[in-house]
């Protein structure tokens, strides 16, 4: 398959089910380039505008990341509370019980 990197993230974050979370890192491992978790951020902060549900990333302790946009922060909070993700008094989310396990695949498929 001749995906780019992008397009990889894209149809990844398409697959995270209503009310699931998953984490930048793990987004990037799938997409096949481990380590490039800013990479998957920098997609998702782009994505406003498209059809992707950017909202269901998160970072890996379970937080919602920011980076100074508190407007989105809190956006992106109230789209997760919305499908039932529940956040603790500082500000996480448990990844054990929101966080998104899917089956194995192959890109080379």
């Amino acid at each position: 398959m001749s995906e780019t990197f992008g397009e990889r993230v894209y149809w990844l974050v398409a697959q995270i089910p209503f009310g699931q979370v998953a984490s930048y890192g793990q987004l990037a491992l799938l997409a096949g380039s481990p380590g490039a978790s800013r990479a998957v951020g920098n997609l998702m902060r782009n994505s406003l505008g498209r059809a992707v549900a950017w909202h269901r990333v998160i970072n890996s302790r379970g937080g919602i990341s920011s980076k100074g946009d508190f407007e989105r922060a809190e956006l992106q909070r109230m789209l997760l509370e919305g499908e039932g993700v529940e956040f603790n008094r500082r500000g996480l989310c448990s990844l054990e019980r929101f966080g998104w396990n899917p089956e194995a695949f192959s890109w080379e498929s």
